[in-house]
């Protein structure tokens, strides 16, 4: 059982770290070291609260009951946190929030994998990786040509 225990916190830092890829090569805040290192956490937490108490007991008579939730929880408002810290105000001009986001989602695929759900993690990984390369994309290639003809309306006025 141990081995799963292992290769659940190695999936949850290797989707982490493919995040963590993407922004680094953008050149963002927080790139691979830290998503990697928010997904692997995330994930051992999560096989903490899971699995880290099994044969608990406490005095006799006395029921343990057990809520993974609680864990869960408390990772989520530690993201939030770490996420806050990334979030630049600067001249009426917000930076960081896609940062703080990209941590926020990386943390919850993270325990996603932490839980085993290993599909569930790879997609949203793979939809993460499509919604930032596709907003790159619309950025420079779109969105980039409309801005070209505003500048040149704008000038001729």
């Amino acid at each position: 059982m141990t081995w799963q225990y292992v290769l659940t916190i190695f999936v949850g830092a290797i989707l982490g770290g493919t995040i963590g890829l993407e922004r680094e090569y953008r050149s963002k805040e927080a790139g691979f070291r830290t998503h990697f290192l928010v997904g692997l956490g995330s994930a051992l937490f999560m096989v903490l609260s899971m699995h880290g108490f099994d044969g608990f007991e406490g005095q006799p008579g006395v029921i343990i009951q057990r809520d993974p939730a609680r864990m869960a929880a408390q990772v989520v408002s530690g993201i939030g946190f770490i996420g806050a810290g990334t979030i630049i105000f600067q001249r009426n001009v917000v930076k960081g929030l896609t940062t703080a986001a990209g941590l926020w989602v990386t943390s919850a695929i993270g325990m996603t994998a932490g839980v085993e759900m290993y599909d569930v993690a790879i997609a949203a990984t793979a939809l993460v990786l499509i919604c930032l390369e596709g907003s790159n994309f619309l950025h420079h290639r779109v969105f980039k040509s409309q801005k070209r003809e505003y500048d040149v309306d704008e000038k001729n006025e």
